[in-house]
């Protein structure tokens, strides 16, 4: 039964970093190993609608963050452009629906931190003409339009381009995303956003104290935006002992956000870390550590998207009504694109 739900109902993941892993291959290799390596991996797990950040690393900030973005964005097109019977880069959810009708993985663009774009929010529009549709504006540290989640101690909230991005992000329609933005951050866009949000990647935070993750009072100001908090599968972030890190762990955090937010706002960001670290490390540093977080930490069978039809298994083991797993592994992300995507208001 478990496996029979899972099948026919829609898969949504809306944070896995594979552009990072594909465009460190050389172009003419992005759609081969594309379809090579990840592409039975998101068949495997069911995926229908995958949304695919774009994340810069430190090497490239800030004088080639411009142009490695502008480069991964590319990469999704070739990706998908090479391999068209498979997936198609979706910009509305008109896109998104004759995708799925065709029985193709739908491919969403976002930004994460805005990488390259700083305080040029006039760009915005740009990324949009490229097919983006989500983004964030910080990560872990301080950009030109806010402090992410690890600057916390500072209590800053968004700047004024950070406010004007928002606001252009709505008129656009492109959906803001709060996960990585700091503590301040994350009222304050609660408090002037029209439109609903969503948190790609976070998990609670009265169930792992991390500043990465979301309080029960965040929780439900996304919700009450009418948005969706997707949860991280990321160990470090689901419990302190990382490396005994259970599906169990993850189940609480679901339920926990259901719970606070409602059922119709939570729904899945696995962020596959170890899994796309796989693509990029060496052997000689595998034990590579990423800003204090042990990237090697995972569920086990859940390191990357061939294992999502444990978490139907074990949201239905908990007794969740089968249309409420449907709900959250990919009903209410699904609903809140067909609201949203591609929706400009000028």
């Amino acid at each position: 039964m478990t496996t029979s739900l899972h099948q026919r109902s829609l898969v949504a993941d809306t944070h896995n970093d594979l552009l990072m892993a594909v465009s460190a291959r050389p172009p003419e290799q992005w759609a081969s190993f594309f379809r090579d390596r990840w592409l039975p991996q998101l068949v495997a797990g069911g995926v229908g609608l995958q949304v695919l950040p774009v994340f810069i690393d430190d090497a490239y900030r800030p004088e080639g963050a411009l142009r490695q973005t502008l480069r991964m964005i590319e990469c999704a097109h070739v990706l998908a452009e090479g391999n068209p019977e498979h997936v198609r880069l979706c910009r509305d959810a008109a896109e998104i629906d004759a995708a799925l009708d065709d029985g193709r993985i739908a491919l969403v663009l976002a930004l994460e931190s805005m990488p390259g774009l700083d305080a040029s929010v006039e760009l915005i529009s740009t990324v949009h003409r490229l097919g983006v549709r989500v983004a964030s504006i910080a990560h872990w540290g301080r950009t030109p339009l806010a402090d992410g989640s690890g600057e916390d101690a500072t209590g800053s909230g968004l700047t004024s381009h950070g406010v004007t991005a928002l606001a252009e992000m709505e008129r656009l329609g492109i959906v803001f995303d709060v996960s990585h933005l700091g503590a301040s951050g994350v009222t304050q866009v609660l408090e002037l956003a029209t439109r609903p949000v969503l948190a790609t990647h976070s998990s609670a935070r009265a169930l792992r104290d991390h500043h990465r993750n979301l309080t029960d009072e965040q929780l439900r100001g996304v919700a009450g935006t009418g948005g969706v908090i997707c949860v991280n599968f990321f160990a470090p972030f689901l419990t302190e002992r990382e490396h005994e890190a259970t599906l169990d762990h993850l189940l609480d955090h679901i339920e926990h956000i259901a719970g606070v937010a409602g059922i119709d706002h939570v729904g899945l960001g696995p962020d596959f870390i170890r899994e796309v670290m796989a693509d990029l490390t060496p052997p000689c540093c595998e034990d590579v550590n990423a800003r204090g977080v042990d990237v090697t930490a995972s569920i086990p069978g859940l390191d990357g998207p061939a294992g999502l039809p444990m978490v139907t298994e074990g949201l239905l083991g908990r007794g969740l009504p089968e249309k409420d797993v449907q709900k959250i592994i990919g009903g209410n992300v699904h609903r809140l694109f067909t609201e949203l995507l591609g929706m400009n208001t000028s």
